[in-house]
């Protein structure tokens, strides 16, 4: 039986995906996986026997990722899971910056009272707030990932001219973007040639204000841009100036602060993304099954500082994960510690990810807990553990 904690409301239509193998429990002490949200976790001390954490969402700043790695959790996310709720407000966004429809409303309500005058005042007043079309306006698409994709094909269905970039562009993420969409590797090229820009790149180091005051003199005057990937991606001083300056025409973000607020150049939305119960459905159901199959199966799905690595069903007497660095011979290490052990191994897999690597081993013969220690003892290894 496996103990799972939740740190947040989970839909309970993803939780019922759980077997009877799982126990949900409020004891955090007692989890053997975590269920999580948006609750910040850099400050929590782990149960010693806490194995991994299932992020319902695709961001991962509220989980500490090395405190995890170097403690041998394995970190899931869900992408794609939320892909459409947030593509869908991104073609909201397209438009609220080009057809002044909030402002619009605004006045709109501050006519009630006039009685039959409204119309004449409509009338007379819509003129303020004309806009502009998006049909043959050109979109730069930065990061080309599920929700890069999901935008890029629906807005050249709507007639934008649509060019992407994203030098580490998936061999999925290629497939399934329309044949309309022009790629670069031209990155300030682009930057000058479009009409708008919307990011979906992830916050690293390397996308840490990516957009800066260097990037925004490359833009065209008026340009449109729209952030609903993270607020850190755009150096928030370089923008109001370049806003100051007429560079940029209105800034689209999910990720509002105080410096943002009060510009009547700036539409904020209260990190919406995600907020529909179809996303959370999607993204509750994603994480229970990625979670439900490293615990059963020792299968490593979409985790984001362990590699992917998976074996088809075990067959035979038990399987073991290893978790473990990425240095030079250790594999070797391991099956030798096997083979002194009279461990036969059946079947293996092995993987990589930056620093840190997965070696998921199917056995013919049943581990004791003497022979686990001894393998657990191997330089280089973080964790060990029988599975089947």
């Amino acid at each position: 039986m496996f103990n799972i904690a939740t740190l947040n409301n989970i839909s309970p239509k993803g939780l019922i995906y759980f077997n009877d193998k799982h126990h949900i429990t409020d004891d955090i002490n007692e989890a053997d996986g975590i269920l999580v949200r948006s609750y910040k976790m850099h400050d929590m001390e782990f149960p010693p026997h806490l194995k991994a954490i299932a992020r319902a969402g695709a961001g991962v700043n509220n989980i500490p990722l090395d405190k995890c790695s170097e403690a041998g959790i394995v970190v899931f996310n869900t992408p794609g899971a939320n892909a459409n709720a947030v593509k869908e407000l991104v073609l909201a966004g397209l438009l609220l910056s080009s057809r002044r429809i909030v402002s619009a409303l605004e006045w709109a309500s501050t006519l009630k009272g006039q009685g039959d005058e409204v119309e004449k005042l409509i009338e007379k007043g819509k003129k303020q707030f004309v806009g502009s079309e998006i049909k043959g306006k050109t979109l730069a698409v930065i990061g080309l990932g599920a929700i890069g994709v999901m935008v890029a094909n629906s807005a050249s269905a709507l007639g934008m001219k649509v060019i992407g970039y994203d030098p580490f562009i998936s061999v999925k993420s290629a497939l399934d973007l329309s044949r309309k969409i022009e790629l670069t590797d031209k990155f300030d090229d682009l930057l000058s040639e479009a009409h708008y820009i919307t990011l979906h790149v992830p916050m690293m180091d390397a996308t840490k204000k990516m957009i800066n005051k260097e990037k925004f003199s490359k833009m065209r005057e008026g340009v449109k841009i729209l952030n609903f990937a993270r607020g850190g991606i755009v150096d928030e001083d370089a923008l109001l100036e370049a806003i100051h300056l007429g560079i940029v025409d209105r800034y689209v973000t999910d990720f509002p602060n105080e410096s943002l607020l009060g510009n009547d150049k700036i539409i904020p939305i209260p990190h919406l993304g995600a907020s529909t119960p179809e996303s959370e459905e999607n993204c509750a159901i994603m994480a229970v099954e990625e979670l439900s199959d490293y615990l059963e199966n020792g299968n490593i799905t979409n985790s984001v500082n362990y590699p992917d690595c998976t074996l088809d069903t075990c067959m035979t007497a038990g399987r073991i994960g290893v978790l473990h660095k990425n240095i030079p011979s250790i594999i070797g290490r391991v099956t030798n510690t096997m083979g002194e052990l009279n461990i036969n191994i059946s079947d293996m897999n092995n993987r990589s990810k930056g620093t840190y690597a997965y070696t998921l081993v199917d056995v013919d013969t049943k581990v004791s807990d003497s022979q686990l220690d001894v393998l657990r003892e191997v330089e280089g290894i973080i964790g060990v553990r029988v599975i089947k």
